[in-house]
């Protein structure tokens, strides 16, 4: 396990905490009271979802979004919602929280 960030860091539907994994820009979120991560990368062009860093949700703090396509997403998931990449996913990171801590579970194929 690689610990993210700490729990504190993550407010709910709040900015994403950004960070590296395997030399890729990645994002971690609270959304209900869950932690999520993915990469960074729109499903439909491989461009990091935030203009403005760490800012990943719509105005309605539903969904996330990417500032340059528009692309929106579920934040539960990753899935495509709406946009040029509807019906794609935005690649979901394994994360666990424990000891008042975000980690994440290292993956063997990505």
């Amino acid at each position: 396990m690689v610990k993210i960030c700490d729990s504190q860091d993550l407010q709910e539907r709040g900015l994403a905490f950004r960070f590296n994994i395997k030399e890729r820009a990645a994002i971690a979120l609270r959304y209900g009271g869950q932690v999520y991560a993915y990469y960074n990368e729109c499903a439909h062009v491989p461009i990091e979802l935030d203009f403005n860093p760490g800012d990943v949700f719509d105005l309605s703090r539903q969904f996330l979004i990417c500032s340059t396509h528009g692309a929106y997403y579920d934040p539960t998931n990753g899935l495509c919602l709406g946009g040029p990449c509807s019906g794609r996913s935005l690649h979901r990171l394994t994360v666990i929280e424990k000891d008042n801590a975000v980690w994440l579970l290292e993956e063997s194929n990505s």
